[in-house]
């Protein structure tokens, strides 16, 4: 089993009616606010560990469980909505780090949540850092129906259970599930992280710490005009690390590629781009040393 070098503490903050969990690394400083990190799709804050432990630098860290992940019990819904993340994050920085301008680190759905939230919010971010979050392919307002259609589609497949997420019989099988999803992750780490992202219910079987509520579709497009606006407005300098495993191109097929995403980019007035060999989309599991240095040089 892994053995964590800089071990987490949980703490829950109310936000917007929700106790939401987080994780800490250090203790506050007055000096410096927090770095703070957030995670992906399907993920969890405890997801960040091993980068952690690879940090030169021990200053203070903060990680939350979004919304219906991990130990943040989701509020009564059957779908979720893009800018509760953004307003999760503003409550969460208003509890750790007051009107200081902190360094933001997101990862896939995380990464999109840091950029638009920079965007709106350029004077609270020093420094930006989006691992592999690409957004989504461009849309057209004659998708609108369809998409609509979709998710009152994918509603009733919900409230039918044909979403759930699968149980495992034992934390070998959650580790192995992980194993299977990333190849290049070490059984050592599939361990330690499957008592992470899983837990036992009533009847011994391990479930997902994620509610399958997450899978049903946005019904609102993705506006790529509108995305474009935000990102011209980000003022920190802002660092794009994408692995060298086409994710996006596997993803979408040639719907979305990997050179969009670069353009997309462009209007961002400070950017640097970076590309970490041999790691695929959980570039943060695979690569943790190199991700870590690549990061704090950046943040220096």
């Amino acid at each position: 089993m892994y053995q964590a070098r800089r071990p987490s503490r949980s703490e829950f903050i109310p936000i917007r009616h929700l106790d939401y969990h987080v994780r800490v690394w250090g203790e506050p400083s007055t000096d410096r606010p927090p770095l703070v990190l957030v995670h992906g799709w399907m993920d969890v804050a405890a997801s960040w560990q091993f980068m952690v432990d690879a940090m030169g630098e021990d200053r203070p860290i903060i990680a939350p469980d979004w919304r219906g992940f991990g130990l943040t019990r989701g509020p009564a819904t059957d779908n979720y909505w893009f800018p509760d993340y953004l307003a999760d994050l503003d409550a969460l920085l208003d509890h750790y780090a007051s009107d200081q301008p902190i360094d933001l680190v997101g990862h896939s759905m995380g990464g999109n949540v840091v950029m638009v939230y920079a965007g709106v919010r350029p004077q609270r971010i020093r420094r930006l850092v989006n691992l592999e979050g690409f957004g989504m392919p461009a849309t057209r307002p004659a998708q609108a129906p369809g998409r609509y259609a979709q998710w009152l589609d994918e509603l009733k497949a919900l409230r039918r259970g044909d979403m759930d997420l699968k149980a495992y019989d034992s934390l070998d099988g959650v580790a192995r599930r992980l194993m299977k999803t990333n190849p290049r992750l070490t059984e050592d780490k599939a361990r330690w992280l499957a008592g992470e992202w899983a837990q036992p219910d009533d009847q011994g079987q391990w479930r997902i710490l994620g509610d399958p509520a997450h899978k049903v579709v946005n019904a609102q497009l993705y506006r790529l005009d509108e995305v474009q606006e935000v990102f011209a407005r980000i003022t920190a300098p802002l660092l794009s690390v994408t692995a060298s495993d086409d994710s996006l191109g596997q993803w979408w097929k040639g719907r979305y590629t990997l050179e969009e995403y670069r353009q997309r980019l462009k209007v961002v007035p400070d950017l640097r781009e970076a590309h970490l060999d041999d790691a695929g989309h959980m570039l943060h599991h695979d690569q943790p040393q190199a991700l870590a240095r690549l990061i704090e040089t950046f943040l220096a």
